[in-house]
């Protein structure tokens, strides 16, 4: 069993949709962190911008750890649901609609590669 290192990074309450940030998130799991932030950066979503954000944290916190940054990977980013405001619009005929305003908690977590033996 082999003991890698791992760095995280959290953004708790980000004021973005738990299904938006997952779609881009999903995008740079399992990727290296360079090619990640090439990627966050030429993608024209709101979530990329919050998403380059924590990413950056996660490399600084790795980089307070002593891990190799050529080596880091994107083990785990996750977009778990935070709490949701909850307001009533007036609508015709005196109804009225809910809206959701959701928030979502934001998880990256980064890890050296193995090396890969040659034999």
């Amino acid at each position: 069993m082999t003991d890698t290192k791992e760095a995280r990074a959290l953004l708790r309450y980000a004021r973005i949709s738990p299904l938006k940030a997952r779609q881009v998130l999903r995008l740079i799991q399992g990727k290296d962190v360079g090619e990640a932030l090439y990627l966050l950066r030429a993608l024209p979503k709101k979530a990329a911008k919050i998403a380059e954000g924590v990413l950056k944290s996660a490399v600084a916190n790795a980089e307070q750890k002593g891990l190799d940054l050529d080596k880091l990977y994107i083990k785990k980013a996750v977009a778990d649901d935070g709490p949701m405001f909850k307001k009533w619009l007036p609508r015709a005929h005196g109804r009225a609609t809910m809206l959701r305003k959701r928030l979502s908690h934001i998880t990256i977590v980064l890890a050296e590669r193995p090396e890969e033996e040659e034999d």
